[in-house]
């Protein structure tokens, strides 16, 4: 793997602007972190504007989780404004085995072609057709059992598909790595991992999708653990890892990665 930091400070100097459409919870924090980090966040997902808006955007994020039809379309629209510019984007397919409707939803979204595929083992066995344990957002699944499947949705999308977890697991099919940066805490606030998906979205812009996804993860993760560092709680936290993110340098990134071949 090459040296992650030059990907921070890569994205860092493009200052990308994120088109994104996640869920309620998230917005706050899904734009906290993108500024915190450099990139240039925006929440757009009116069916009459997101086209319009998407031709603007270096990036597009989308995010299932508080689901409804409009949004559904508006998802469906801007991911295919960037399918058809060729600009990247990822999706997550939150409790995609949930429910009828969020498969649906996952299903026509899958066929604009997403960059990036990120999501927990439950929701990532459920995308490649196989039956999870998950409890709607949750995954009851360890990062391992999905690996395969992972490999498969890659190969067969054409999409880096990255599961994430206590270890996350990143791979374009051929390829493989673990990323072991991380905190226990960062389950603990609501919607953090949501924002992860915008960080994705910003560090894919002018890079390659596997360098830039396990970059992201890095980046990420390492915040977590300087973070935790002085927190008490989940609460100090959410404030330490927003300092975290917007203090840690490329060398910093480098010196702290915990990435291996799998």
């Amino acid at each position: 793997m090459e040296d992650t930091g030059t990907s921070l400070a890569t994205m860092r100097a493009a200052a990308p602007l994120v088109h994104n459409i996640t869920n309620y919870v998230a917005m706050n924090i899904a734009a906290n972190v993108a500024l915190a980090a450099g990139a240039s966040p925006a929440m757009v997902h009116a069916r009459e504007e997101v086209v319009e808006f998407a031709a603007l955007a270096q990036a597009l994020s989308v995010n299932i989780g508080t689901l409804d039809t409009p949004w559904a379309e508006a998802m469906e629209m801007a991911a295919q404004a960037m399918a058809d510019a060729g600009r990247p984007w990822v999706l997550d397919p939150v409790g995609v085995g949930a429910t009828q409707f969020r498969r649906d939803v996952c299903a026509r979204l899958m066929a604009q072609r997403p960059t990036v595929i990120r999501g927990n083992a439950s929701e990532i066995l459920a995308l490649a057709g196989l039956d999870g344990t998950g409890r709607g957002a949750d995954s009851a699944d360890p990062v391992t059992a999905a690996e395969a499947s992972a490999r498969d949705l890659a190969i067969r999308t054409g999409a880096v598909v990255a599961v994430s977890g206590p270890v996350d697991y990143v791979t374009d099919g051929t390829q493989g790595f673990r990323v072991e940066n991380g905190n226990a805490l960062m389950p603990r606030v609501t919607a953090l991992g949501c924002s992860l998906n915008g960080l994705i979205a910003a560090f894919l812009v002018g890079q390659s999708a596997l360098h830039a996804t396990v970059a992201a993860l890095v980046y990420f993760g390492l915040a977590g653990e300087r973070a935790a560092q002085g927190a008490n709680g989940p609460g100090s936290f959410q404030v330490a890892f927003l300092d975290a993110l917007y203090t840690l340098s490329p060398q910093d990134m480098t010196a702290g990665a915990r990435v291996s071949r799998a």
